[in-house]
């Protein structure tokens, strides 16, 4: 149920495993570092990921008066988390599943959630412009405050298919928040010195040519793999690295743009 909920971000990439669920995990708990009150909803249903990076898997979701209860970080419940990965009973179960059998999940997972009150919903989505991606862009349109991230990573194939999904967003009327580029580069943890594996520059040459704004670039650094599996934020944990400058910069973009309506 979202009526109650006061903004949702979309994490979109027409890319797999450029980083998506670690960009929407560390942006939910950065949101809820900050005082917010946060959802985070997986909806990949096929690679459920988000339960092991919050430390949640063997959690199970209940049934209440409402609908499905979200299993929560924290005892003050100021993070929800929802995932087909509570629905299974090992992380090795494959789902085996057609495309309406995914749509009417997902409808389920929008629909009978009983978040109660957001300041923000985070959606964590495969990669591509699917079945998946419609159902939760039809679903979506009673939500007045509704806004696309786009992940990339900086190689040319990335860049290519993060192109569709700039397209994709545009034809379904989602208004773009931003292209954040991931993997830019690794960090050395010890003297913070920046190298490009792969290349770099590719997130904001794409957020140029298309016209819309760049959120930053997330390096490779060793301390933020750390934290995956320990539900931890990587603001809190690594307070002065990079990671933590580009989810601040986020989150005060994210908050800026609530307060003026946007």
């Amino acid at each position: 149920m979202l009526e109650e909920v006061k903004r949702v971000i979309l994490v979109l990439s027409g890319k797999g495993g450029v980083g998506k669920s670690t960009v929407s995990t560390q942006l939910a708990l950065t949101l809820k570092e900050h005082g917010f009150k946060v959802g985070l909803l997986d909806i990949d249903l096929c690679g459920p990921s988000v339960p092991y990076l919050l430390n949640l898997e063997n959690q199970s979701v209940h049934q209440g008066p409402e609908g499905w209860i979200p299993v929560y970080l924290d005892s003050d419940q100021k993070l929800g988390v929802m995932s087909i990965g509570f629905l299974l009973s090992s992380r090795n179960d494959a789902v085996v599943w057609r495309g309406p059998k995914k749509t009417s999940m997902i409808k389920q997972f929008l629909e009978d959630v009983c978040w109660q009150e957001l300041d923000f919903l985070v959606i964590d989505t495969p990669p591509g412009t699917s079945d998946e991606h419609i159902t939760v862009m039809e679903n979506l349109r009673q939500v007045p405050q509704c806004s696309a991230i786009i992940v990339t990573t900086p190689q040319e194939v990335a860049i290519e298919d993060v192109r569709k999904e700039i397209t994709f967003c545009r034809k379904t009327g989602i208004p773009i928040m931003g292209i954040v580029e991931n993997m830019s580069g690794y960090e050395c943890p010890v003297c913070s010195e920046c190298t490009n594996i792969f290349s770099s520059g590719g997130g904001k040459s794409l957020a140029e040519i298309a016209k819309i704004p760049f959120l930053g670039s997330l390096p490779i650094d060793p301390r933020v793999g750390k934290l995956a599996g320990q539900g931890v934020a990587a603001v809190k944990e690594i307070p002065n690295s990079n990671t933590s400058k580009v989810f601040s910069e986020l989150v005060k973009h994210l908050t800026d743009s609530s307060v003026n309506g946007k």
